[in-house]
């Protein structure tokens, strides 16, 4: 025995030189569901580039279509090309450069600063950094240096001719000897966020004051028409100008900024703009946009990083609510999402009723569908903002913004408000004859379909979420910006008590037997994601392998054995419920000391049971390998608390033999032997 584990552990060491037979257990992102924080762009060739909150996208064909980069883990806040190189700016991580179209990047020499602007001048690339000044490479990427403007926020770099250009919060720089000596020029008390140039003309977006023109320079500047807007980005194409601003879309001038109009986006806030051949792409808080026709009409294109803040089930079609990018719909269990109608509209909560299907949404009201969102139609409840829909036999309720609850008993062809009407509604529940609804300043229960509410003693909270399981309900609660966690009721709301994942904002809940899982926001940073509680919320484990960051799960669908949750800004990710939910708590008294228990039934055909306890929180990991120390499949991969656990482990897929199953834990690992006979 002693002989084999030695050979073990130098199987394992070099394991990576092995076929691996399973994947670890995790999150997967779906796709299908467009949107996202796109901050900047660059093209080589006919190649796009989109820097996003979540790495780098890459598409062939001028932005229609777009595949993501191996740098998927990163905040990339600028791009430039040069030569067959492409570089990423981030925040934090410094610069990345690939020379193979994103599908290997390397980390440069500047790798600890937040890099948020480029520009190129010759073999020269420029960097700038926030309050570290302009940085200058002139090996592409190699080697950086530290120009003599050195100390500032550089938002925004151009250069034309011989002159570079640099943005900061106060005015406009300009070096004409490779930022050997910067000189001030005569843009003063404006925070430059954006630059561009052409021919004789250097254009200016800033914070506030819109859009400011030098012909001379930068010696003088004159205040465009656009005066009163947040400009984040500057695109110029001959003659024509396009200004991206915040809140207000983009702007056009056909006479190099004498003039502006508003293309048709028109509501959104705009971070980038670049023109690529007869393409004109708007990199926006909810994903790209394409014109071909100078702004006339825009088209989304597809980045898989959208909100998705609820969803709903009817017959065998899955619902999606995709923040502000509409309705989407899936057909195969919520891996493959299409576009379901309501474009452009925000929709905060869905819910399904016979064969209609209604969307809430912010400012519009309720519409409904009854052909999968082939066609919509608006309800009479039309002007209000709905968060939360709650259906039970003919029965529908609304909770809103401002305005309380209203109830619909004929499909939203009418609708009647409850006594509750001056509350903030963020969530409903409908519990045999009992109504709950959570407020921004507590849980109302009503008993007789919300003629009268009473406030239970839940209360000065935000209850974002509510479920039932069993007899007991939960609340996913905050205090304004302050994390509560999750509550839970055994007796119909009457008392409260706060369970042990009492330090997150919860926005969602799912159920399944006896589960409960929470979606958690990602603020304060670091904290986020699903948790499972397998014993009513005595303890919570986190579950949350494979994002490529705890995101804020706002929506959780459980649907033919998988499990999804959708997120703010990274769209929906799905996973098989039966491995979720493998693992449960069986004790959380802590244990005197570290075990690995036998597998039991062992041996065993094909299902089998492993205990084990730890002493302290901390990351888990339980790898089951063959004879040769191939891995098979990673049975937890968990942060647990003390406590005692059993997961189960499913041999169907494999053949019969000798199987070991390893136990890594803080400094503690053990190895055990089972046997599957078929």
């Amino acid at each position: 025995m002693r002989k084999f584990v030695v050979s073990l552990v130098a199987i394992i060491t070099l394991s990576s030189s092995f076929l691996l037979l399973n994947v670890e257990a995790q999150w997967l992102q779906t796709d299908g569901i467009y949107g996202g924080a796109i901050f900047s762009f660059t093209v080589k060739g006919n190649d796009v580039f989109a820097g996003t909150n979540l790495g780098v996208e890459h598409s062939t064909n001028y932005g229609l279509n777009w595949v993501r980069t191996s740098l998927s883990d990163k905040d990339v806040k600028a791009m430039v090309s040069v030569g067959n190189y492409v570089f990423a700016g981030t925040s934090g991580y410094g610069i990345f450069s690939t020379t193979n179209n994103g599908a290997n990047w390397i980390q440069t020499e500047l790798n600890n600063r937040s890099v948020i602007s480029f520009t190129v001048l010759g073999n020269n690339i420029f960097a700038g950094t926030w309050n570290g000044g302009v940085y200058l490479s002139t090996n592409y990427g190699i080697n950086w240096i530290q120009t003599s403007l050195n100390n500032k926020n550089i938002n925004s770099l151009t250069s034309i001719g011989n002159n570079i250009y640099a943005g900061t919060d106060s005015n406009v720089y300009l070096s004409t000897n490779n930022g050997a000596i910067w000189t001030q020029t005569g843009l003063f008390n404006s925070s430059v966020k954006s630059l561009a140039a052409y021919g004789n003309y250097i254009f200016a977006g800033t914070t506030f004051n819109g859009v400011f023109l030098s012909t001379n320079n930068g010696m003088n500047w004159v205040q465009t028409e656009l005066n009163n807007k947040s400009i984040y980005s500057i695109a110029i194409s001959g003659s024509l100008v396009f200004a991206a601003s915040d809140w207000y879309g983009v702007y056009c001038s056909t006479n190099y900024g004498a003039n502006w109009m508003q293309t048709s986006m028109s509501d959104k806030t705009v971070f980038s703009l670049i023109k690529t051949d007869n393409n004109l792409l708007s990199g926006t808080v909810s994903g790209v946009y394409v014109t071909t026709n100078n702004g006339v009409e825009w088209s989304q294109t597809g980045v898989n990083n959208g909100t998705v803040t609820s969803y709903t089930i009817n017959g065998n079609n899955i619902f999606a609510g995709a923040g502000s990018s509409g309705v989407y719909v899936s057909t195969n269990n919520g891996f493959k999402w299409n576009k379901a109608g309501l474009n452009n509209k925000t929709i905060y909560s869905m819910a399904s009723l016979g064969n209609y299907v209604f969307a809430g949404l912010s400012t519009f009201g309720i519409y409904f569908t009854t052909n999968n969102g082939v066609n919509w139609a608006q309800t009479s409840l039309n002007n209000k903002t709905i968060y939360c829909l709650a259906s039970e036999g003919n029965t529908i309720y609304a909770g809103t913004e401002w305005y309380g609850i209203f109830r619909s008993t004929n499909y939203g062809n009418n609708w009647v408000q409850t006594t509750m009407t001056d509350k903030n509604v963020l969530s409903l529940l409908i519990s045999g004859n009992n109504i709950f609804a959570g407020t921004d300043n507590g849980l109302y229960i009503s008993s007789n379909n919300g003629a009268n509410w009473t406030l239970t003693s839940l209360t000065n909270k935000y209850i974002n979420a509510l479920s039932i399981l069993g007899n007991n309900i939960f609340a996913g609660t905050s205090e304004f910006t302050t994390p509560t966690g999750v509550y839970i009721s055994t007796n119909n709301g009457l008392s409260w008590t706060q369970t042990s994942l009492n330090n997150q904002t919860v926005f969602c809940f799912a159920t399944s037997g006896n589960i409960i899982f929470a979606g958690a926001d990602d603020f304060p940073y670091g904290r986020g994601g699903v948790f499972m509680s397998t014993n009513n919320g005595l303890s919570w484990i986190d579950k949350n392998q494979g994002f490529v960051a705890k995101p804020s799960v706002r929506s959780l669908l459980i649907n033919n054995n998988n499990i999804f949750s959708g997120t703010h800004m990274y769209a929906v990710w799905g996973r098989s419920l039966s491995e979720v939910i493998s693992i449960q708590n069986i004790n959380t008294e802590i244990p005197s000391s570290y075990s690995l228990g036998q597998s039991y039934p062992n041996p065993f055909n094909p299902m089998t049971n492993v205990k084990f306890s730890i002493v302290n929180t901390g990351d888990v990991k339980i790898v089951v390998y063959d004879v040769q120390g191939r891995e098979v499949q990673t049975l937890v991969n968990e942060r647990l608390s003390a406590g005692t656990y059993e997961a189960k482990f499913d041999g169907s897929m494999l053949t019969s033999g000798v199987y070991f199953y390893k136990l890594s834990a803080g400094d503690f690992t053990e190895t055990k032997r089972m046997i599957l006979i078929k």
